[in-house]
């Protein structure tokens, strides 16, 4: 059931053009004022020892504020009006649409209150025998259709006519962001073409450093759920899974790969992403 880890494909990063976005690539940073004023106000970082990364979203905090349904309501424009055609550019494409899922999903979360209150997990949103429905809805419009947040990743991001161009990259997954405690860290600023890149290793990399996503039991690497659920996407990149963990790996968490010669999976902890959610940040 666990031995999905055979290719022979290098990294997606080395694959990828190294080209600079265009001159007349468009305003990320623009276009996501709204978006980045939302982060700004309730988004909580904090660094660990040993270089890891959670981050938290105040939902209640941001309920509460009286500029947040206009900050929302002007991003959800800017975003309908904006057409994705223009992406021309490896480095903005990718960047505008993992900003669009992290959006999306903060804003449902945060115009779709039950009993008034944030959910207690984005799986409320589902039912019995689908409790992910939330992922596959259709709701939310960039340049005139509706996507769901799983067009957005699985389709664009990740999509075929994304592979075809070389611009499939399974680092994405440590960016898109679903509002979970098992998720990678939501950050504090948007992605841009000129920071993206780097950004996509930096979230790897940290969030390998925190025991939601990796850690070591004895003989055996535990590792998130992200690695079992899209073994395909890492297959495509590296012969096994330990050699893509290596590229982005620090030399403790590195140490904890090589040390082990067996893999299982950390149970996703799909709590909401909130404060009071992660005991880091009560310390």
């Amino acid at each position: 059931m666990r031995a999905f880890l055979r290719s022979t494909g290098l990294t997606t990063a080395l694959l990828l053009p190294t080209t600079l976005p265009a001159a007349d690539a468009p305003d990320l940073e623009g276009l996501y004022a709204p978006y980045q004023q939302i982060l700004d106000a309730h988004l909580i970082e904090k660094k660990l020892d040993g270089g890891g990364l959670v981050s938290a979203f105040d939902y209640d905090a941001a309920m509460a504020d009286p500029a947040t349904d206009e900050r929302l309501g002007k991003q959800k424009e800017a975003l309908a009006e904006f057409d994705p055609e223009q992406l021309e550019d490896r480095l903005a494409a990718t960047a505008f649409w993992i900003n669009a899922y992290n959006f999306f999903m903060l804003q449902h979360i945060l115009e779709n209150p039950i009993n008034g209150a944030p959910v207690d997990s984005v799986k409320e949103y589902g039912s019995f025998f689908n409790p992910y429905k939330v992922f596959s809805r259709k709701l939310f419009a960039v340049g005139g259709r509706n996507y769901s947040l799983d067009n957005i990743e699985k389709g664009v991001l990740l999509g075929d006519d994304y592979a075809e161009r070389g611009w499939k990259d399974a680092r994405v997954h440590f960016a898109v962001n679903c509002a979970s405690v098992g998720c990678p860290p939501l950050r504090s600023g948007i992605y841009t073409a000129d920071n993206v890149d780097a950004l996509l290793d930096e979230n790897t990399r940290r969030a390998l450093s925190t025991p939601y996503h990796l850690q070591r039991d004895g003989d055996t690497l535990l590792l998130t759920q992200l690695f079992e659920w899209y073994a395909a996407d890492y297959r495509a990149e590296a012969d096994a899974i330990r050699d893509w963990l290596l590229r982005f790996a620090d030399a403790p968490t590195a140490e904890k790969i090589r040390s082990t010669s067996a893999i299982d999976f950390i149970e996703y902890d799909w709590r909401l992403n909130r404060p009071e959610n992660f005991p880091e940040l009560a310390r």
